[in-house]
């Protein structure tokens, strides 16, 4: 799975964050968001910054291997 994928996944998974929350704050459609979560539609560096916000978090924590 793609780093970025894993970490959108995890802060949501942290914060308690629903899919449906995070792709209306973020400007995108529930199935724009979700194909991207499931690498149907690639993420755009223009899509980092409002996924971001909408997580609460800095875009280096996107790009980031966390340590198990």
């Amino acid at each position: 799975m793609d780093i970025v994928v894993y970490n959108i996944r995890r802060i949501m998974e942290e914060k308690g964050l629903k899919q449906k929350y995070v792709a209306e704050r973020s400007g995108f459609s529930e199935q724009e968001f979700s194909n991207m979560l499931c690498n149907r539609k690639r993420i755009n560096t223009d899509f980092i910054n409002p996924i971001c916000v909408a997580l609460g978090a800095k875009p280096n924590d996107l790009f980031e291997l966390q340590k198990q």
